[in-house]
C-alpha cells in the first residue's frame, strides 16, 4: 500500500507554494520533457467575439487545481474503489506558450509548437486556454503525431458547435476551430457534445459538420440517450482528442466564462462520459478552454475546471494498467 508521506514530507497545504497546475514540477526546458502528461497553458483570447478574459483562464485552473494536490498516495475514489493520480503517474507543468498580442498567428504558432514538443517527448498533451481558437493549433500540432499513431476522432463537449468557416475574413477565431479541424486528413471525425440553443454556427454549418461526418447531439440529446448510449456512438478502434469549453456548462455552476449557455451539463453528465471514452479507448490529447475567471467571483467555475481535468487524466491513466 503506497505511503501518504504525512509523517516524513511537507504537509504542503493548497495555499502554499508555486501554484503549477496540481503542484506538480516546472519543466522549463522544453527539450526535457520526461512525463506521462504534460500541461500547456495557452493564454489567448484574441480570438473572442463576446467578453473577453479568458487569458486569464491558465492561472486560474492552476491556482484551483493546488486544491487537489495532496498527492501524497493518489486520490481514493470509494466509488470506483480505485486509487488515480498515484506517483507512477508523472505529470509536469511546461508554463505557458508565449502570446503576442494582437498577432493571432505568431502566439497560435507558439502554441503548436509547445504541443508538439509534448507529443515529440511521448507525453500526453493537456493544454488549458485561453479562447476555443487555441484548439486549432492543437490539432496542427498532431500532423506527424498522427502520420506515426493513426487518427483522432475528435470529441467535443461545448455549447456551440465553433463550425464557421470564415465570417468577414476571420478564419482562426474561436467560432472556427472544428471547421479547421475537419479539414485534417488526420481527423477522421467528429462527436460534438452539448450544442444547444442560439448558435453562432448557421444552418449551412450544421449540414456541413454532418455531411462532413460529425455526429451532433444536445444536452437533451445526451441526457436521453444516456452515457451509454452516447459512448456508444463514438467510434471505436480510434484515438480520442477531446476538447472541452467550459460553456459546455450550466452557468449556475460555471458562469465565468464569455458566452454562457443557460441548459448545460452538470458535472457528473460530463465526467461520466469521459470516464466511458478512457476506458473506450486511447486519449491522445487534450484542451480545455474559455474559463474567463473575472466573471465568477466565487472561483467555482476554474475549480470544476481543474476537478475535471485532474479526473479525466486520472482515469486515464488508470485504464492503460
Amino acid at each position: 500500500m503506497s505511503k501518504h508521506g504525512y509523517e516524513s514530507g511537507r504537509l504542503n497545504l493548497p495555499f502554499v507554494g508555486i501554484a503549477t497546475f496540481g503542484k506538480k514540477p516546472y519543466v522549463q526546458d522544453w527539450d526535457q520533457i520526461d512525463a506521462d502528461v504534460a500541461i500547456l497553458g495557452a493564454p489567448f483570447d484574441f480570438g473572442c467575439q463576446y467578453r473577453s478574459g479568458a487569458r486569464f483562464g491558465p492561472r486560474a485552473v492552476r491556482e484551483a487545481s493546488t486544491l487537489f494536490s495532496f498527492g501524497h498516495a493518489g486520490a481514493y475514489d470509494h466509488e470506483d474503489d480505485a486509487t488515480y493520480l498515484g506517483e507512477e503517474v508523472r505529470i509536469v507543468d511546461l508554463g505557458d506558450a508565449d502570446i503576442i498580442h494582437t498577432k493571432t498567428e505568431a502566439s497560435h504558432a507558439n502554441i503548436e509548437y509547445g504541443v508538439r514538443k509534448i507529443l515529440e517527448a511521448g507525453a500526453l498533451p493537456v493544454t488549458i486556454g485561453g479562447d476555443h481558437s487555441i484548439n486549432i493549433p492543437c490539432i496542427n500540432a498532431f500532423d506527424q503525431d498522427c502520420a506515426r499513431n493513426g487518427p483522432i476522432h475528435v470529441v467535443q463537449i461545448d455549447a456551440h458547435l465553433d463550425f464557421v468557416d470564415e465570417r468577414h475574413g476571420v478564419t482562426a477565431g474561436h467560432g472556427n476551430p472544428m471547421r479547421r479541424a475537419i479539414e485534417k486528413d488526420y481527423v477522421s471525425g467528429m462527436t460534438q457534445l452539448g450544442i444547444r440553443n442560439v448558435s453562432s454556427t448557421a444552418k449551412e454549418g450544421y449540414e456541413d459538420a454532418r455531411a462532413r461526418g460529425s455526429d451532433i447531439l444536445s444536452v437533451r440529446q445526451v441526457r436521453n440517450l444516456g452515457t451509454q448510449g452516447v459512448l456508444d456512438r463514438i467510434p471505436s478502434g480510434v484515438r480520442y482528442y477531446v476538447t472541452i469549453d467550459i460553456d459546455a456548462f450550466c452557468p449556475s455552476i460555471a458562469p465565468g466564462t464569455g458566452t454562457p449557455s443557460h441548459g448545460g451539463f452538470l458535472y457528473y453528465d460530463v465526467l461520466e462520459i469521459l470516464q466511458g471514452l478512457a476506458r473506450k479507448g486511447q486519449v491522445a490529447g487534450i484542451d480545455l478552454v474559455e474559463v474567463a475567471p473575472a466573471y465568477d467571483p466565487t472561483e467555482s467555475t476554474q475549480i470544476l475546471a481543474a476537478q475535471l481535468l485532474l479526473n479525466f487524466i486520472g482515469f486515464i491513466f488508470h485504464h492503460k494498467e
